[in-house]
């Protein structure tokens, strides 16, 4: 007896276990997501209808894919006209409310008239035909005999089914959904000889399609995923709170068709309205170095600054970086973390380098001219240009200095040597030392 108890309470927990609803959302960078929801809904035989609440209001309704054992789907409507007390006092024009005002008194007649606002207004018409106008702002309720056929408190999707056998079935309800979207954070910390960054990742969700996701399986999609149109652009509204999760990897990645698969290892639930921060992986110590580049094309009198690292294990890191904004800090003498900037970096595989520009060079001054231009025929010109370089830093820095033509070209002179970077680029490295006047010049044949 004691076993046969036992095994009831073993077959009682399972079917437990199987009846707890499933919840699984896939979130793609720009507006999309794919929601997955299992749960146990009750069918009656026959033709009838069931009703699925609790889905987002930015559904794509031409998404949605049903799944009920021996379950056909004959025909689907998404109702989301929502109550409101504007929708309510619309639906009951020509019919019977009550008003209790801020006073206790109370009116009721037949609902002639009602507009919204600070200054609105309702209309009454009693029993004896007299007409009342009642001004919102001195209203405490409104009494409505029912709530009116068509409106619901919640978005559902209707649908008209026909099922073989009456009771409980595990459905399975997918679909695509905008208000959901997902970027990478990082933070990165400059150590303190400068050539290294202690480097974090951060997930940032955002909900606003109008629907929690409880206790969810969280999957990210990083990558490019092209859709037959543009989506909806995300609406603006402001995120009610923010949440924050740190841990140790939380993350599970690999690679999936051509993106890439970030699988959260535990629920999490995703409120509506909410934004939330969760640990893509703890902080790592990459090998960096820091770039100064100059680029007139981008700026003709700044030095911009970078640093640079290679996303592989050899320098600490390693693994497929998706697109986000990394924010730069370096900690003062006093102990406190400064911020020097932050960049957009793309998706980046491993072992590609990533760049991050953080400001312009306070101490390097630069100034480029051309010197001279040459016609030598109506297909042939020659340029010749030059850029001061002053380091007014305590170090020596090395500055890359960019140029680009067009055509076919080749370098005549140089004061210093150069690299072809491209058919359309060419590179300078120029050494200054501290308190220093670097002059490079050059002369370029153009042939167009």
């Amino acid at each position: 007896m004691r076993w046969a108890i036992y095994s009831l309470i073993f077959l009682a927990q399972s079917l437990a276990v199987l009846a707890a609803p499933e919840v699984l959302i896939t979130i793609y960078n720009r507006d999309l997501a794919l929601v997955r929801d299992v749960r146990d809904m009750e069918f009656s035989k026959g033709m009838g209808e069931v009703f699925f609440r609790d889905v987002a209001n930015r559904i794509d309704a031409t998404s949605v894919h049903f799944l009920a054992p021996g379950v056909q789907m004959l025909e689907q409507n998404f109702d989301y006209d929502l109550v409101s007390s504007e929708k309510l006092l619309r639906k009951y024009l020509d019919q019977q409310v009550q008003l209790v005002m801020e006073d206790g008194s109370l009116f009721s007649g037949k609902l002639l008239f009602a507009s919204s606002g600070e200054a609105g207004e309702i209309m009454l018409q009693d029993e004896r035909g007299q007409v009342q106008l009642v001004r919102t702002a001195k209203m405490r309720d409104v009494t409505f005999p029912r709530l009116p056929e068509g409106l619901i408190t919640r978005p559902t999707l209707r649908w008209l089914v026909d099922s073989p056998s009456s009771g409980a079935k595990r459905t399975e309800v997918s679909y695509l959904t905008g208000g959901v979207e997902w970027r990478a954070d990082y933070v990165a910390v400059v150590g303190a000889d400068g050539k290294s960054l202690s480097l974090s990742g951060w997930v940032t969700i955002t909900n606003n399609s109008g629907a929690t996701y409880k206790d969810a399986k969280v999957k990210l999609i990083a990558g490019e995923v092209h859709r037959a149109e543009e989506p909806r652009p995300l609406r603006a509204v402001m995120a009610k709170g923010m949440a924050f999760e740190e841990a140790a990897p939380q993350f599970e990645e690999k690679a999936f068709f051509e993106y890439h698969l970030y699988t959260l290892v535990r629920p999490s639930t995703i409120a509506d309205n909410q934004t939330k921060q969760l640990s893509l992986f703890p902080p790592a110590e990459v090998a960096a170095r820091k770039l100064y580049e100059y680029d007139s094309r981008r700026d003709p009198k700044r030095v911009r600054v970078s640093f640079e690292f290679t996303n592989s294990k050899a320098d600490g890191l390693g693994m497929p970086l998706p697109a986000g904004r990394v924010r730069v800090y370096m900690q003062d003498e006093d102990g406190s973390q400064e911020f020097v900037g932050e960049d957009n970096i793309e998706h980046t595989p491993k072992d590609e380098k990533v760049r991050v520009a953080v400001g312009n060079a306070f101490d390097i001054a630069v100034e480029r001219r051309q010197t001279d231009v040459r016609r030598i025929s109506d297909r042939v010109s020659e340029e010749a240009y030059e850029v001061k370089l002053r380091n007014h830093k305590t170090e020596q820095v090395e500055v890359s200095v960019l140029d680009y033509f067009w055509g076919d070209w080749r370098v005549l002179e140089s004061s210093l040597p150069y690299e072809k970077k491209s058919a359309r680029q060419i590179e300078f490295k120029v050494k200054v030392n501290p308190d220093e006047e670097v002059v490079l010049t050059y002369r370029v044949r153009i042939s167009y």
